[in-house]
């Protein structure tokens, strides 16, 4: 069965860097700026689903920061 959509969890790290980790798949990545991260989702679950039909769509949820509520 197929999954409908494959949402990543984003967490912004002290260092103002990014990972994102899959809920319901064993998928993990990081990068030093937002457009890194994007490519680097997309690259990941590429490689994960090497051998199968890779799910669509994919849902990044960028995490709020202080500057998003000023």
């Amino acid at each position: 069965m197929r999954m409908s959509e494959l949402v990543f969890e984003v967490t912004q790290e002290a260092d103002g860097g990014y990972t994102a980790e899959a809920l319901g798949e064993s998928i993990f990545t990081e990068a030093d700026t937002w457009e890194q991260l994007r490519a680097n989702v997309k690259e990941a679950v590429v490689a994960f689903y090497f051998d199968k039909t890779t799910p669509a769509p994919l849902r990044i949820n960028r995490p709020a920061s202080v500057n998003d509520f000023i």
